[in-house]
Formats: structure tokens, sequence, C-alpha cells
């Protein structure tokens, strides 16, 4: 791969004229990176999907290329990207329904707004994989009608169509008023339908079988169907116990979960089904607070991240369970005298969690700023509105603790981002935030450089001095070398000569003459 070009291709600063001269070179790679560029003319557009063709259904995804630029004949994936955004006409549709290529049926199964006499004509289709496309996808009337097809693989892909109506997936559950299937993906893989094993080849997904009732493929119908959020809660309450680990787990997550099945599941001899239960707003507060004192760290960390928890029960689990400087759902949620509360709470742990917050009054964002403990001040930090005093303070009371942070933060000069790349001890993560600050200087930057996860974002960024960028277009990492060539601060001059030389990116040292 060109990464020098493909880097060029992106650049924001790349003159037009230059990327008229990039698109007679381009490559796949290239062509790629062109097709991303928000500035590229129409003209441009037509002239790089005739050079690659491969680069057309981007284009066509991006809004640059439109129904009057392509023929489905020739340029059929960039046809159907059309069909797949809204913007290709029915002819097209009824044309690729027809295709002999199942992979194109297929994608075209998948593109919403189907004319119904093109749906028709692929729930008809011989492949099932076509006809299972179209039931993920396709309108209630025709999910209705393909929940009675005669392959089990079409009835999974119905039960996870959210437009399939509540009594149909009530009865891909239950089986009632439904003709049994007459085959699965399992049966089309043998002659005898057996047993089969987690490894074995002939199925389709891991420990798939079939003894002759489909079993797998059943299972996952009942699980695609648990997981709908259109199917009827009353439906799926009858697998809170007894049911398969993946069908408790679709369960415990369900929205509108009724309370006495909610409390079957908290009883669930796995944790990982009482934490995913734990999470679930629809639960109640009774239930929550007996969740938080369970004795596994996942279930009490789910309470934690409940957007509906009670308060004093967020504080009890502050201490028990280490959740770290994130924005909590039900602290996000928090109104202005529960944000005055937390922000004089005795717990270090809830201001830490309300310190996360970026929308805080003025006066409480200070007095955060200002707080002892050194993980309220490292969730603070990065707030904007905080001045260069507050934040230069934070460092003084404490160092390596807050630096990174710091550096996060939006309004960060210049001068101040040049000591804390300095800083004694470094600290890595503070360079990584430096490399992508907007107020970075090139001295900052530079600093930056000696960071192996820092250097490519470093190299992309404008201040960085127009030499060093030069130099980096020869650096053993792809990545730097991408980004350098991307920079918009490299001179037209230098971005002519990465266009046209043929020997491009292997100067000694990098450096363009």
């Amino acid at each position: 791969m060109d990464h020098v070009r493909c880097g060029l291709a992106v650049n924001p600063a790349l003159p037009l004229e230059l990327v008229d001269r990039l698109i007679t070179v381009a490559d796949e790679d290239i062509a790629g990176s062109l097709a991303e560029r928000v500035d590229l003319r129409h003209e441009q557009a037509v002239a790089l999907a005739a050079r690659v063709g491969e680069a057309a259904e981007r284009l066509c995804r991006n809004g640059v290329l439109t129904a009057a630029d392509i023929d489905p004949a020739t340029a059929p994936e960039a046809a159907l990207a059309l069909l797949d955004e809204g913007t290709g006409p029915e002819e097209w549709a009824r044309h690729f329904a027809a295709d002999p290529d199942p992979e194109r049926r297929m994608k075209l199964a998948a593109c919403p707004g189907l004319p119904s006499g093109v749906r028709k004509v692929l729930a008809a289709d011989p492949d099932v994989r076509v006809v299972a496309e179209l039931a993920l996808w396709t309108t209630p009337d025709t999910a209705a009608r393909l929940a009675r097809h005669r392959h089990a693989e079409v009835r999974r892909a119905v039960a996870a169509n959210e437009s399939t109506p509540a009594r149909v997936l009530t009865a891909l559950v239950t089986g009632e008023g439904l003709p049994p299937a007459d085959r699965c993906s399992v049966c089309d893989g043998e002659v005898t339908p057996s047993a089969h094993g987690e490894r074995c080849d002939c199925c389709p997904r891991p420990g798939a079988f079939c003894t002759g009732s489909h079993e797998s493929t059943v299972r996952e119908t009942i699980e695609a169907a648990l997981g709908n959020p259109a199917t009827p809660a009353a439906t799926v309450v009858r697998f809170a116990t007894g049911a398969s680990v993946v069908l408790r787990y679709g369960l415990a997550a369900r929205s509108g979960l009724p309370r006495e099945t909610a409390a079957r599941l908290a009883q669930d001899a796995l944790p990982g089904v009482r934490a995913e239960l734990a999470a679930n707003p629809a639960i109640g507060e009774p239930l929550m607070r007996a969740l938080a004192a369970d004795p596994f760290t996942e279930v009490r960390r789910g309470v934690a991240h409940n957007p509906l928890v009670p308060l004093d029960v967020l504080c009890g689990l502050a201490g028990t369970v280490r959740i770290g400087p994130t924005l909590l759902p039900r602290i996000a949620a928090a109104a202005p005298v529960e944000v005055d509360a937390l922000a004089a709470s005795p717990n270090p742990a809830m201001r830490m969690f309300l310190a996360e917050r970026r929308d805080l009054p003025a006066a409480i964002r200070d007095a955060l700023a200002d707080d002892p403990d050194a993980k309220v001040v490292k969730s603070v930090a990065p707030h904007p509105g905080l001045s260069e005093k507050q934040l230069r303070g934070m460092v003084v009371r404490h160092g390596t603790q807050v630096v990174a942070r710091v550096a996060a933060n939006p309004d960060a000069s210049p001068l101040l981002l040049e000591e804390l790349a300095a800083h004694d001890p470094p600290v890595p993560k503070a360079l990584r935030e430096i490399a992508r600050h907007r107020h970075a200087s090139g001295a900052a930057l530079l600093a930056c450089l000696t960071d192996a996860r820092a250097r490519a974002t470093a190299a992309g960024h404008p201040s960085l001095p127009p030499p060093v960028v030069a130099a980096l277009l020869s650096d053993d990492d792809w990545r730097v070398v991408e980004a350098a060539a991307a920079n918009p601060s490299l001179p037209p001059t230098m971005m002519e000569r990465l266009v046209t030389d043929p020997d491009v990116g292997r100067w000694a040292g990098g450096v363009v003459t």
C-alpha cells in the first residue's frame, strides 16, 4: 500500500488540481481515501469511479454520485448502494431481483422501501439466504407471510425483525398456529439429519444440530424473538426459569420486564444473568437494593450503572465496587437539588461521579477543582471553563495523578501544554492527549513524538513544523507516514512532489527538497 499517497488523499489542504492528478494514479486504496473527501467535486467523483470501479459504491453512499451517474449493468455494487440509500429507481430493484448472483439478490433483499412486487419475487427466491435476508428487514405484512415459510432459517430471521407483528412473534415462540418447518440449515448440509457436535463442519453455526425437529434453529428463533422489543412480555416471561443461559440473559435485559419475572431472575444461579438484570431500569427500587448486596462484583456494578438507582444505594456501592472515572447514567440525570447534594457529599467517590459531568454550574465546578481528593480533581480537570490558574493548581497539588486529564482540558493554553509535555516524571497518557489538542504547539508536539502511541496523532497535527512532518514521511510506522502525509501543514510544493514522484516516500531521511 502507498501510505504516503493514501494520506495525501485525505489531506484537507490538498489543492484541487492535485486531487485531479492523484485520481489519475489512484489504486483501490488511494481511491478509497479520495472517496471520503468532503470537497470532492462531482466531475472528480465520476473520474475516480471510472478509474477505480470499487470506489463508486462509497461515492454513492456519500451522496457524490447519483443514479444518473451509474449503470447497474456495469456497476452493480454502486447501484445496490443507491437502492440501499433509498435513491435508486424502482426498475433497478426489479432488475436485481432477477440477477443470477444470489449475493446481489441478498443485498437487494436488505434494501428499504422495496416495491411489493419485488418483495414477492424475493420471498419466492430459490436461495433460502435471500429469503432470510428479506425476512430480517421487510415490512410487517411480508414478515407475517414469511413466518409460515417451510425453512426454519427464514422463521428465525422473521423473529429478529422488529417490524414483525406481535401476534406473529408470539406464534414463532410458542409454535401455535404455524405449520412445522420442513427444513433448517443443518438439514441442508446433509442427507440424514443427526445430532451435531460443536466442531462439525456441516453446521452453519457452532453448536447447531438437528435430529429432525430443527432443534438449534428453533432455539435460535426463540432467542431472536426474546431480544426483539416487539415481542410481548407475556410471551417471554416463561423463560425466566429452566431456559437456556442465552434466553435468560436476553430476558434479564428486556424493557418492560414484569416485576415478578424480575424477582425470579434475581435468584438466577448465574451472576452474569443477575448483572444483566441489575442494570435494567424496569426492575424497581426494592430489587435494586437487594441486588446491591449481591456477593458478586459484576452484579453490584450493574446496579451502579442502572439509570434509576437511588443515590443512597449508589453511595453505598461506591465503597464496594471499583467504577472509576465514568459518567454514570443516574448522575447524568441528577436534578439540580441532587447535584448540590452530591457536591457536598462526604463520600469522595460521589463527588468524583459528579465531577464527570460537563454541564455543572461554575460554582460547583470550581469547588470540585479545589477538592482535596485527587480522584475528584482528576474527573473535573477536563471540564471546560476552568482557568489557567486552576489547571496549574491541580498539577501542583496532585502531580502525575492529574496531568493527563489536565492536558485533556479544551481550554489548556499552548504554554501549559508544553509544560505538561515536559513534566518530570513523564506522563505518557498526557502526551497522547496533547498530541490531539487543538492548542498544542510545535514544541509540545515534538515531545509527543517520543511516545509510540502518541506519535501518529502528533504527526497529523497542523502545528507540527513542516520539516518535521516531511521527515516523518519515511517513518517505520505506516500510521505515522499516513498521518504526516495528511497533515495540512505540508507546503503545496511538497504535496505536488509526493503526488508525482514514482519513488514517493523513499528519500533519505524523508526530507523532500
